[in-house]
């Protein structure tokens, strides 16, 4: 029995050295993936995840999963079909959500993931205290906590800023645990300081891997598969930069001198917030969210144009023509303005200055009865959000 043990414990030391499991921690359900549901109405709750108020707040009504027109919320998921509705109340209570880590975070390391959070602009509910019916769009923040099991809020890890955007945005999360942790929990809370609680919500989906990184002051650490990333996935060491798309001439201010080569709209000089741009010569193949290759050169531009005005903020808008069905063209739309989001993430634009959404076949710009129109219709826009003239 002991040399069974030892060898049992030897072979799992084998693999997390070569494979590198202890420095990949996947999150169960990362993207809230359940039958579309109100709070209360399935005694089962989310699949994945541990409904904290039912520990803190046992009156109070769980968490929603989207979308299906509840409260008036209608806005697709950011990935896969569905995603998390979270909110907090005037009476001073707020929704949490907790999983099981299936390996530890360890103490002093150091880690990173992200999760797509947007705000509904209509989230329409009775209020606690006058029982009246009101819009819960004040923003909120999510916080994460660590602990040792469910909904134990032993160490706060991380903290959103507020989350106002109607869009979804790519939110990057980094900490260094104090202790080991095993579990983790999404909380919706206040802005702080706050005089007096209010109503707010805030949607969660995408959640990504935990994965390990280098500590300040820690040599990097190396990257499996390193020579199998695609090319504007690499670091700048690793692939030429393309001339061709224009020059990077300062990424600190706002500047006229970047020309793009095939967005010729897409100039400082002339850009207004609340335009819309049509990222042309951007190709997927048939019927997925997979970028081609040629692509890279315009998607290069807007990544050219984001670095050199870092005070400019976009929303990725993905679009359909009218042939299939109205949830396959949410689905395929967002996928396809967050693989574009995702692409200028990797490159390096700040992820608070990108956000996506898929609008499916709502807004057409041509006839859908045509080729022609159906093909004009298939796109990917940017809209400007906002800049500072």
């Amino acid at each position: 029995m002991i040399k069974s043990i030892g060898f049992f414990a030897l072979f799992q030391l084998i693999a997390i050295i070569t494979f590198g499991q202890a420095d990949t921690i996947k999150l169960r359900n990362p993207s809230f993936e359940d039958a579309p549901k109100q709070g209360g109405v399935d005694p089962n709750g989310i699949s994945g995840w541990f409904d904290c108020g039912k520990i803190n707040f046992p009156i109070e009504s769980p968490p929603d999963i989207h979308p299906n027109g509840f409260w008036e919320n209608n806005l697709p998921a950011s990935d896969r079909k569905t995603y998390l509705g979270m909110v907090v109340r005037d009476n001073g209570t707020y929704e949490s959500v907790s999983s099981r880590l299936d390996t530890n975070l360890t103490a002093g390391k150091c880690y990173k993931f992200t999760l797509h959070l947007a705000r509904a602009p209509r989230y329409i509910s009775a209020t606690r205290l006058e029982g009246k019916m009101a819009n819960y769009n004040t923003p909120v923040v999510l916080r994460i906590w660590g602990g040792a099991g469910y909904c134990n809020e032993k160490e706060l890890l991380a903290e959103s800023a507020p989350v106002s955007n109607d869009s979804w945005q790519i939110n990057t999360f980094e900490f260094s645990p104090k202790n080991n942790i095993r579990s983790i929990t999404f909380q919706a809370y206040y802005k702080t300081p706050v005089l007096m609680p209010y109503n707010g919500n805030i949607l969660v989906d995408g959640g990504s891997e935990i994965i390990r990184i280098a500590c300040p002051g820690e040599p990097p650490l190396i990257a499996k598969n390193k020579s199998k990333l695609p090319p504007h996935k690499r670091k700048k060491d690793e692939t030429k930069s393309n001339q061709s798309t224009g020059e990077i001439v300062n990424s600190n201010s706002p500047t006229n001198s970047y020309r793009p080569k095939i967005l010729h709209e897409l100039n400082r000089t002339s850009i207004k917030a609340g335009q819309t741009i049509e990222i042309k010569k951007l190709e997927f193949k048939a019927d997925t969210t997979s970028i081609d290759k040629t692509s890279y050169e315009v998607l290069d531009e807007v990544y050219g144009f984001m670095m050199n005005n870092p005070d400019v903020m976009i929303e990725i808008g993905g679009h359909t023509n009218s042939m299939p069905p109205d949830d396959y063209c949410d689905r395929l739309s967002t996928a396809r303005a967050k693989a574009v989001a995702e692409y200028l993430v990797n490159k390096g634009v700040e992820a608070n200055k990108v956000q996506f959404k898929g609008y499916g076949k709502k807004k057409p710009v041509a006839d859908n009865k045509t080729a022609y129109g159906r093909q004009k219709n298939q796109r990917v826009e940017i809209k400007i959000l906002s800049l500072n003239s």
